[in-house]
């Protein structure tokens, strides 16, 4: 089958929506498929073998111009090419983790005008691409932002469009009216338009039907996939000691590491509770190294001194290696999580976790019997779970083993490609092409 799945590159930075759709390419690849996975606004970065086209459309530096002036909308494609090389967009894309989403309400109004839009010229390059080369038997959107290209690629190629639901409703919940607005409007005009939807958890699939104004029946439930082999601990391998907290994710307010902090600090006053330490990895943007520094001086003068290190952002190996040393993990999002990526990651690694029982961790916790859930936004209760499993060290192992089986039985990228074909076979027969 010819595939042609869009995805939205994340300015740098690793990006849960990345990861997923490379492995999902790549374990498609594996059986056989014909699968292009088609960079948009910028490369793609991931932490494993990158399968991603060395091209990009509706490149960053043009979509920008392109709201920026009406001069831009009618250049040339020799001369657009310039401003859509790979090298330039990773250049530029260095600053991508600063950008204020509040101030993007118009262009993102824009890009979901699609044809409409005054990144029209863009549309048409891509969907030109699709009808000339490609061919594709069914085109899949990573994201409810590139809606507005739906219609175009429905009206030139003919294949059934299927659009995945990867946490756009944090961005799109930071915008200003008018376009916050006009956005949302938008948002329910286009899903109409599309043959299905994927989301990662029922959560979520609940969350955006009610958001998109679209049947829940439509939204199509294939949880996320991990090459699970990698995450696997080796025979004799030892965690380290004294036990160890871990976090990995960007290091932002809104993934929490001020919670963790926090609860480990009542932790570490409390006599009871095993000698431990915490450590962190994670993107780091321009703009959250106030708050990193604030954390860090914090944990300088508290009960947590010499007991938290920040690892920076670590690469595939790195990350590997981190989760097999934990003892437990955490990330006590502030908001409801869509994905929970690095949860499944840690409990592929044995590790049982213990995660706000908001969004999607509810569902990943109880399905994989992985670890305890804690009040959200709740210090306090954080505290208690985690000082729950350190007293109980026999508890905790069995958690990471139910948790490691579950992943390994469940969420594989095998599983995840498996799932995904099946939905394509059956919308392609009710919508030859």
């Amino acid at each position: 089958m010819r595939i042609a799945y869009i995805a939205a590159g994340a300015a740098g930075m690793y990006c849960g929506s990345c990861l997923h759709d490379n492995t999902l390419a790549k374990a498609l690849l594996a059986r056989g498929e014909e699968v292009l996975l088609v960079p948009t606004y910028m490369p793609l970065r991931t932490d494993s073998q990158d399968v991603s086209l060395p091209r990009v459309f509706f490149g960053g530096i043009n979509a920008y111009l392109q709201q920026l002036s009406p001069l831009f909308r009618h250049t040339p494609r020799w001369f657009d090419k310039i401003f859509d090389h790979p090298a330039l967009l990773r250049l530029a894309s260095k600053s991508g983790g600063n950008i204020d989403p509040a101030k993007l309400g118009g262009m993102t109004v824009s890009m979901l005008r699609g044809e409409q839009g005054n990144q029209r010229k863009e549309l048409e390059k891509l969907a030109d691409w699709l009808v000339d080369e490609v061919q594709p038997e069914v085109v899949h959107l990573s994201n409810s932002m590139l809606l507005g290209m739906a219609r175009r690629i429905a009206e030139r190629c003919g294949p059934p469009v299927i659009c995945a639901l990867s946490g756009e409703d944090i961005f799109l919940e930071q915008l200003r009216p008018p376009y916050y607005e006009q956005a949302r409007e938008l948002l329910r005009e286009r899903a109409a338009e599309v043959q299905a939807f994927t989301a990662l958890n029922n959560y979520y699939a609940n969350f955006m039907s009610d958001y998109l104004a679209v049947p829940r029946g439509r939204v199509h439930v294939i949880p996320t996939g991990l090459d699970v082999a990698d995450f696997t601990v080796p025979p004799g391998h030892q965690r380290a000691t004294p036990a160890r907290i871990g976090y990995l994710a960007r290091i932002c307010p809104e993934k929490g590491l001020h919670h963790l902090i926090e609860a480990c600090e009542l932790l570490a006053e409390d006599s009871s509770v095993p000698a431990f330490e915490l450590v962190a990895g994670g993107y780091l943007g321009e703009r959250d190294r106030t708050y990193l520094n604030g954390l860090e001086q914090r944990v300088a003068e508290g009960p947590l001194k010499n007991r938290f290190k920040y690892l920076g952002e670590v690469d595939r190996a790195g990350k590997v290696a981190l989760l097999q040393s934990l003892t437990l993990f955490s990330t006590p999002t502030t908001y409801r999580e869509s994905k929970g990526l690095p949860t499944l990651e840690a409990l592929a690694a044995g590790v049982p976790v213990v995660q706000p029982a908001h969004g999607s961790f509810p569902e990943l916790v109880t399905d994989t019997g992985g670890g305890l859930l804690c009040e959200p936004n709740n210090p306090r209760d954080l505290a208690d779970k985690l000082a729950e499993l350190l007293r109980d060290p026999d508890e905790a192992r069995r958690m990471g083993s139910a948790g490691q089986a579950a992943v390994q039985a469940r969420y594989s990228a095998g599983r995840l490609a498996e799932e995904t074909l099946g939905l394509y076979q059956r919308l392609t027969q009710t919508c030859p092409h």
